[in-house]
């Protein structure tokens, strides 16, 4: 039980119950109750008979007692069932990115005995030593694995500081795996103090993808926001870049912050809400008169400066609540100046109607698990058609921020290199095609997509022989035919055919793409993927061109998501943590 040894004297158990009874009460309780039974079941002692000749009985009340105290003792630490607790708990640890430290705490180990009392939980210094190291190491392996087989990647990267002001260069890949399911890994976490420079961020970008053995052919294009040092870095290393739409979108709405009406409105709204912020009574005065004017009972929401969409949200708070902002700043003589005047009530209204429909498209596109690079080229045209389009109903103000949004988005995504890779990733999404490309660019994206095909095609002629060069030599005898069942007849036969028999290599290219795109839509709310895993024995060489674009991330949101991670690593408590460490625990949040 509590594994202490009790000295005793010619085997004299009397230390032993002493003890059982100060340290375990109810151990001690049982054994009494053990000991009065069997003093019961004793036969009273009299005249007794000549001993019979001595025979080997068993001892059942041994192997019991030994059941037991087996009961009690701990787990070894090389059983199947610590191995897997441990296991369990590293995982816990990794995954929701708890401090080492919880391992220690009271609450966590009572939580544990409760749970499996016998099994005795390791050190904080087991657990960052050893056992986190172990699983990174397992899961890094697993990730090597899934890169030798990738035909086609994409990439995201940026640079963020934790809450030490270290610097860090994020990088992340996404490419479809054979089962047309969209990967997104996060390769590393790197500590990056040196100047932020584009030569730099080219080294380090070039050096991470070297690390992992991917090479850069076969990297489809990169997105990133606007800095001009990661713009510079991917033109030095020759890689397609992908401007980030939502930097995009919010570089945009900044032009329209630029009016001095909407600066002003926008600062009357964020004292309003620093008002509320720093009172609780200014709060209790709010939810009392939301009651009295039947509003939503919602808390106003404050801006974060990197994000648009949080001062837009912040606005229509504003405007929600309105009525019972006034009725509390009203009662405070101090406050009545915060009060918003209509003439800015009239601005955040303007506001409010020209950029709200915005705000779902962007977290639209920030997604990585669905394909969002081909929605650009239909949300841009949605933009300009209705989203951002004038109407009679709209304000002086609305018109001008709705001109001013468009106009920027437009000039930014006029790039031709940009504006065909777009058309493209469109071509071979089957929700779209050709829909939104230019009437007159359309047999130019069509000759394109040949000319990558037959690339593409020769490439698997040339893998193709050297993979049966390696075969013929190992392979020395001939191989044993095996009979096919009547199933396998009718297996993975697709419903309809590409017959390319008698045409030449480009002929046959031209027919299936002439094929695929005459062939019914998708529906505009299907997975392109899902259309592409029954599709892709109709049209083999589309396919392959479906995997080379649709990887693209439309945002750099994948990056972005893991500073959130870092963040909620790199805490006030654990600020001491290494750099490798760093890598290591973020590595493991996003890829468990």
């Amino acid at each position: 039980m509590c594994r202490r040894v009790v000295p005793t004297s010619s085997g004299n158990t009397s230390n032993l119950f002493h003890h059982l009874k100060q340290f375990h009460p109810i151990e001690h309780t049982e054994s009494q109750k053990m000991r009065h039974h069997k003093s019961l079941s004793q036969p009273v002692p009299g005249p007794s008979p000549p001993p019979p000749s001595p025979s080997p009985t068993p001892k059942p009340e041994k192997s019991m007692k030994q059941t037991q105290m087996a009961a009690f003792l701990p787990y070894d630490k090389q059983s199947k069932r610590h191995k897997d607790i441990t296991r369990a708990v590293t995982n816990f640890l990794a995954k929701d990115m708890m401090p080492f430290s919880m391992v220690d705490s009271v609450g966590f180990r009572k939580m544990m005995s409760v749970i499996d009392p016998r099994f005795e939980l390791p050190s904080r210094k087991y657990f960052s030593r050893t056992a986190i190291p172990a699983l990174y190491s397992e899961v890094r392996d697993r990730v090597e694995e899934q890169l030798k087989s990738v035909s086609y990647f994409a990439t995201t990267a940026d640079l963020w500081s934790s809450r030490t002001s270290e610097p860090y260069l994020s990088l992340t890949v996404h490419f479809i795996d054979k089962g047309w399911n969209l990967v997104s890994l996060c390769l590393q976490t790197v500590y990056f103090p040196e100047d932020h420079t584009g030569e730099a961020i080219a080294a380090g970008l070039a050096d991470a993808l070297a690390s992992w053995g991917l090479s850069d052919e076969k990297q489809v294009c990169i997105t990133t926001d606007s800095g001009t040092n990661i713009i510079k870095a991917a033109e030095l290393n020759g890689w397609t870049r992908l401007q980030c739409f939502g930097h995009r979108l919010n570089s945009a709405i900044e032009k329209v912050n630029q009016d001095k009406r909407v600066d002003r409105a926008i600062g009357v709204c964020k004292k309003v809400v620093a008002a509320f912020s720093y009172s609780w009574k200014k709060k209790r005065d709010l939810a009392t008169a939301q009651e009295e004017y039947h509003l939503p009972k919602h808390k106003l929401i404050s801006e974060t400066p990197t994000r648009w969409g949080s001062r837009q949200q912040m606005v229509k708070r504003v405007l929600e609540q309105k009525r019972a902002i006034t009725e509390v700043l009203s009662k405070d003589k101090k406050t009545r100046p915060l009060i918003p005047t209509w003439q800015d009530v009239d601005v955040l209204e303007s506001i409010d109607a020209a950029l709200s429909p915005l705000l779902e498209f962007t977290d639209a596109l920030s997604g990585e698990s669905y394909v969002s690079v081909s929605f650009l080229k239909p949300v841009m045209h949605l933009f300009n058609t209705s989203i951002l389009k004038e109407s009679k109903d709209d304000t002086e103000l609305t018109r001008t921020i709705k001109t001013t949004v468009m106009g920027y988005l437009n000039k930014k995504y006029d790039d031709p290199t940009m504006d065909d890779l777009l058309d493209m990733a469109c071509l071979v999404d089957p929700r779209f095609k050709l829909q939104y490309t230019m009437e007159e660019k359309r047999e130019y994206i069509k000759e394109r997509a040949v000319l990558e095909m037959l690339k593409g095609e020769r490439a698997d002629v040339v893998r193709e022989e050297e993979s049966t060069k390696e075969a013929m030599g190992d392979a020395c005898a001939p191989a044993k035919r095996t009979k096919r069942s009547l199933a396998s007849f009718f297996a993975n036969r697709p419903t309809t055919t590409t017959n390319t028999e008698g045409l030449s290599a480009q002929q046959a290219v031209e027919r299936e793409l002439s094929n695929y795109l005459l062939s019914p839509d998708a529906d505009n709310d299907s997975n392109p993927l899902d259309w592409w895993k029954v599709y892709q024995k109709n049209f083999p060489r589309v396919s392959q061109l479906a995997q080379h674009y649709l990887c693209i991330q439309a945002t750099s949101s994948p990056s972005e998501r893991v500073f959130s991670t870092g963040g909620n690593i790199v805490t006030c408590k654990r600020a001491s943590l290494k750099p490798d460490n760093v890598d290591q625990l973020v590595f493991l949040a996003r890829n468990l």
